[in-house]
């Protein structure tokens, strides 16, 4: 296997306090060497070793690739209409789901599967490397388990999601429809899934439908993971936390109570500033999070309906601008934190035996993600060691 030596890094986030300053393990005038598909050096640019190849990035930032934990990418169709309704008034409900799903039904397998490596592909040109994407288009046996197969090409990271709202056809039998999230369709799906979700809202699934679906999906292996608190206070968080979820999504209506036991337990608080910037709803107080001690990652929620955007940096900027962090906390709950989330140690961070996942910047610093919003920054992208996007710029 070849290495790679990036050198004359300005300013390189490695994640790892122990390789530089602060949290963000920050190092000036740094550099790294990739072995393959691992980081297998980084320090000061003064004292890198030699490598087979060489890039100088020239004075720019650098920092660990983005992680997605939270993403809906197999799905045809848009709602276009519907945002256009929003932002003339009207108030987002769960119930648009609906429209999705008819069209995702309708559609072929590889027109699925086009859309989805598209929007993966358009991910990793604005720095994702490692990207969960769930099911939850489809709400038959059938169409559920194709979406986690067709997800399966693109990552590791896969979601069953059967239970995103109750099924048309079981409009008027919530319980009958638990039974086939939690049976038949639980069977097809998870041997293609690593985890369970559910959607713990009004209009979707309550606390003890949601608690039954869940702990259905543990018995089969799946992780547990919660949309919680989105639209209203709720038994999500709290649920979560009980059963052991790696994250809580959403998270924007919380009780003291709410807080007091995600900074207990080990679930993650995964803030998805792109919903409330679709829907118009209020943003997530970070800072009463960061204050109370809990573990925040920062995601996209790209989905057709309320956050139709795979740019984790418009997302860093809106959780900088909305909700409160400062430009540090956000880049790192969109690297470290989603890994947490995604219970990863070897992506987020830049350390030698982690996952060599690069992003350069065309930006003296990592700040820049938030003091220049929608600004296409991101120079190069390295994946599992393999530059993947280069600019065209310069």
């Amino acid at each position: 296997m070849a290495t790679t030596l990036i050198t004359n890094i300005g300013s390189l986030v490695t994640n790892d306090p122990d390789l530089g300053a602060g949290p963000l393990g920050l190092i000036r005038d740094a550099a790294l060497v990739l072995d393959g598909d691992r980081v297998a050096w980084v320090g000061a640019a003064a004292s890198a070793p030699d490598a087979d190849a060489r890039h100088d990035a020239e004075g720019r930032a650098a920092h660990p690739g983005f992680v997605d934990s939270h993403a809906h990418l197999v799905f045809a169709g848009d709602r276009t209409a519907e945002f256009d309704a929003r932002m003339s008034g009207q108030a987002y409900q769960a119930g648009g789901i609906r429209t999705t799903v008819a069209a995702t039904r309708a559609a072929s397998d590889e027109h699925l599967a086009a859309n989805a490596a598209y929007l993966v592909e358009e991910a990793a040109r604005q720095g994702t490397t490692t990207i969960e994407i769930k099911s939850g288009y489809g709400l038959t046996v059938a169409d559920e388990e194709r979406a986690l197969r067709i997800a399966s090409a693109f990552t590791t990271e896969t979601t069953y999601l059967g239970a995103h709202i109750v099924a048309p056809e079981y409009a008027d039998d919530v319980a009958g429809y638990v039974d086939l999230v939690t049976g038949p369709m639980l069977d097809a799906c998870a041997p293609h899934a690593r985890w369970v979700d559910v959607f713990c809202e009004r209009g979707a699934f309550d606390g003890d439908q949601a608690r039954a679906i869940l702990k259905a999906g543990a018995a089969r292996g799946l992780i547990p993971r919660v949309h919680a608190n989105q639209l209203g206070h709720g038994p999500g968080v709290q649920l979560a936390v009980e059963l052991g979820a790696a994250s809580a999504d959403h998270c924007t209506h919380l009780t003291d109570a709410d807080v007091d036991a995600l900074a207990a337990g080990d679930t993650v608080a995964t803030l998805l500033p792109g919903a409330e910037f679709s829907t118009r709803a209020v943003y997530p107080d970070a800072r009463r999070l960061f204050a109370a001690g809990v573990d925040i990652a920062l995601s996209t929620d790209c989905n057709p309906g309320s956050s139709y955007t795979t740019s984790m940096p418009f997302c860093i900027a809106l959780a900088v601008r909305d909700m409160g962090m400062t430009p540090d906390q956000a880049l790192y709950a969109a690297t470290a934190g989603g890994a947490r989330a995604l219970r990863r140690a070897d992506v987020g961070v830049l350390r030698p035996g982690a996952r060599a996942d690069v992003v350069e910047l065309d930006a003296p610093s990592h700040v820049h993600l938030a003091y220049r919003p929608g600004v296409p920054l991101v120079r190069g992208v390295w994946r599992a060691g393999l530059r993947v996007r280069a600019s065209d710029r310069g």
